[in-house]
């Protein structure tokens, strides 16, 4: 619930038994929402990153907001089918899809060409992260379309306009960055938003291993942004009234917050990937007409 009283939303956060997409959900939670998080992992020791689906869920209610976990595996089209159905059947409507699910190997981030990598590392990637984000996006369409309002985010980074972990990692993220930007095109006419939001380097349970493992790493944490600070964005996003005027863009989550007055972890506001490093997002232009 919000500070009046009142329920802020209902929310779907694919992938967030663990990282950026568990960050997002507690984030939202902590604004009052109703947050479907979805994930396979339900058992503790199930992945050795930790975390689980319904962890995630019950830091979400202690976060101020309502959560409900959803075992949903996104290989699966009736699986996200069946989870949208059951959001339209307990809650009526959906306010905001956070598109996150991805399933990244730790030998895709390794500096081998992308041939010399395991093949599963690649479509794995292609598989749950950028084709999951096109299914999540066409069953939770309808209930968008009819509150004639609502958000789809997509979490991307700027592997989207330069090179980083080889050709399905930078596809990945391109791809994200160019549903929001179609999406947005389809979406206009009944009110709704697409966006996708670049993030930083993220304080996930892996990255915070390779801080941890060397003082020659310890630069990162300086210029992190935790999980939630991206849920911190797209709760702004959602309630500014003038959201349909970013529809479409790829958005700089660290410069949106800027303009929000958001900052993360002790105060902080981390730096902008754009200054970071020299790279700026593709700019797409909205329907042709012949």
């Amino acid at each position: 619930m919000t500070a009046d009283g009142q329920q802020a939303g209902v929310a779907v956060v694919t992938g967030g038994s663990r990282g950026v997409g568990r960050g997002i959900a507690l984030a939202l939670g902590s604004h009052g929402y109703t947050v479907y998080v979805t994930g396979r992992t339900r058992k503790t020791g199930e992945s050795p990153w930790g975390g689980t689906i319904g962890e995630t869920a019950t830091a979400i209610t202690a976060a101020g907001g309502k959560g409900v976990a959803a075992r949903v595996d996104h290989r699966d089209d009736d699986e996200v089918e069946a989870l949208f159905a059951r959001v339209r059947r307990e809650e009526g409507r959906l306010d905001i899809l956070v598109n996150n699910a991805a399933l990244i190997h730790d030998e895709l981030q390794g500096p081998q060409p992308f041939w010399e990598k395991p093949l599963a590392a690649s479509v794995d990637l292609l598989e749950v992260g950028l084709r999951s984000g096109l299914v999540a996006s066409y069953y939770a369409a309808p209930l968008l379309v009819e509150a004639g309002r609502g958000l789809v985010a997509f979490t991307s980074a700027p592997g989207a306009v330069h090179y980083q972990y080889g050709a399905a990692y930078g596809a990945h993220k391109a791809g994200m960055d160019k549903f929001a930007a179609d999406m947005a095109v389809d979406f206009r006419p009944f009110g709704v938003t697409a966006v996708s939001i670049w993030m930083g380097v993220v304080l996930t349970e892996r990255v915070q291993q390779i801080i941890d493992s060397g003082p020659e790493f310890a630069y990162l944490d300086d210029i992190a942004e935790t999980p939630e600070f991206t849920g911190h964005v797209i709760a702004a996003l959602a309630s500014d009234p003038d959201l349909l005027a970013v529809s479409g863009r790829t958005l700089i989550g660290a410069e949106v917050a800027e303009e929000y007055g958001i900052s993360d972890r002790d105060g902080r506001r981390p730096p902008s990937v754009r200054e970071l490093m020299s790279v700026a997002p593709a700019t797409y232009h909205g329907r042709i007409r012949r």
